[in-house]
C-alpha cells in the first residue's frame, strides 16, 4: 500500500463558512428581512425556459437534462422539444394571461431568429425576456478552451442586441457555471442570474466586476425534474408547489419575504393533458393576496 502524500489533506478554502468568495455565509436568522411591495409576503417567480437542442449534441462535459435520449437520430425526443416551442409555450402564455401574472423567460440566443413570432409573443405578453446562452449544447464551464467561454457569452449578448433586445438576466445552458461565469457575465452587462438556489432570498454576489443578484430557482420544483425524471403525477407536483407557498407566506413574520420559483417546461407542462395542473398553480397564485408575482430583475432590485 502507498502511502498518501503530505499535502493530502492540505485544503486552503477550509475555513469557517464558504469554500468560495461570491457571498458570505450566514445562517438564516442572521440575514436582514426582505420587505416586498405593498407588504406582500411572498415574491412568486415563475420561468419559462425557451431552448434549442441540436438532434445530435456533442454532450461536453455532459448532455443538456432535456437532451437527445436514443442513438442518431433520435427524432421522437427531439420533434416533443419542438413541439414544446411551437404549441407548448403559447399553451403556457395563454394560462398566464387568464391568471394575469408574468412571466421571466430565458432564452437561448439562437431562438432569437429562429422563432421570432414566438419571441414576439413573449415581448408583446409582458414577460420578461432573459438570456440563456447561445444554446442548450453550449454548456459553461472551467474546462473549456482559453476565450471559449468569453467567445459564448459575446455572441449571446450580440445576438439579443440584433434582435432589438437588452436582457439584464442571465441563465447558463443547464445552469452550470466555470469559475469565471460570474465574472464574465457581470462584464457583459447582466446584474441578475438564475443559476443559483443556494437560499429562499435573493443573495447579491462578489465578482470582481460589480454585483450580479442572484435569485434563486428552485430544482425541487421543476417540472421536469417532478413530472418526468421523478414521475410524480401533475396533481403531485401542483400541490408541492402551493404547499411551499403556504408555507413560506406562514414564515414570513419571522423571516421576511422569501421567492417561491418554479419552472414551466414547454415541452412538459405545455403538454394538453398537464394543462389543469398549470392552470391550478396559476390561479391560485394570482388568487392570493399575500402572493407578489413578479420578474426576475423585478425580484432583484426590490431585494436591494
Amino acid at each position: 500500500m502507498m502511502p498518501l502524500p503530505e499535502d493530502y489533506l492540505d485544503y486552503p478554502h477550509r475555513r469557517h463558512g464558504m469554500d468560495q468568495d461570491f457571498y458570505d455565509w450566514r445562517l438564516t436568522g442572521e440575514r436582514p428581512n426582505i420587505s416586498w411591495p405593498e407588504g406582500k409576503a411572498l415574491a412568486a417567480m415563475i420561468v419559462i425556459p425557451v431552448e434549442w437542442h441540436r438532434l445530435n449534441p456533442q454532450g461536453k462535459p455532459f448532455r443538456h437534462p432535456g437532451a437527445m435520449v436514443t442513438p442518431w437520430p433520435d427524432l421522437r425526443h427531439y420533434t416533443t422539444r419542438d413541439y414544446g416551442n411551437r404549441v407548448g409555450i403559447f399553451r403556457l402564455l395563454d394560462a398566464l394571461a387568464a391568471a394575469g401574472l408574468k412571466a421571466t423567460v430565458p432564452v437561448n440566443a439562437v431562438m432569437l431568429e429562429r422563432a421570432r413570432p414566438m419571441i414576439d409573443a413573449i415581448a408583446e405578453g409582458g414577460h420578461e425576456i432573459a438570456a440563456y446562452g447561445l444554446e442548450a449544447d453550449h454548456i459553461h464551464w472551467s474546462g473549456l478552451e482559453a476565450g471559449e467561454e468569453v467567445r459564448l457569452i459575446s455572441e449571446t449578448r450580440d445576438a439579443f442586441t440584433r434582435a432589438g433586445l437588452s436582457p439584464r438576466v442571465w441563465m447558463s445552458p443547464a445552469r452550470q457555471q466555470s469559475f469565471d461565469t460570474m465574472k464574465l457575465i457581470a462584464e457583459h452587462g447582466f446584474d441578475v442570474c438564475l443559476d443559483w438556489e443556494h437560499d429562499s432570498v435573493p443573495v447579491p454576489m462578489r465578482t470582481g466586476n460589480g454585483e450580479v443578484m442572484a435569485v434563486p430557482l428552485y430544482n425541487e420544483l421543476d417540472d421536469r425534474t417532478l413530472l418526468v425524471d421523478r414521475r410524480q403525477s401533475e396533481d403531485e407536483w401542483a400541490g408541492q408547489i402551493l404547499e411551499a407557498a403556504r408555507l413560506m407566506i406562514s414564515e414570513a413574520p419571522r423571516t421576511g419575504g422569501q421567492v417561491l420559483s418554479f419552472s414551466l417546461t414547454p415541452y412538459v407542462s405545455g403538454q394538453p393533458f398537464r394543462l389543469h395542473a398549470v392552470r391550478c398553480v396559476l390561479e391560485a397564485l394570482a388568487g392570493d393576496e399575500g402572493v407578489w408575482s413578479a420578474s426576475a430583475s423585478e425580484i432583484a432590485a426590490a431585494a436591494r
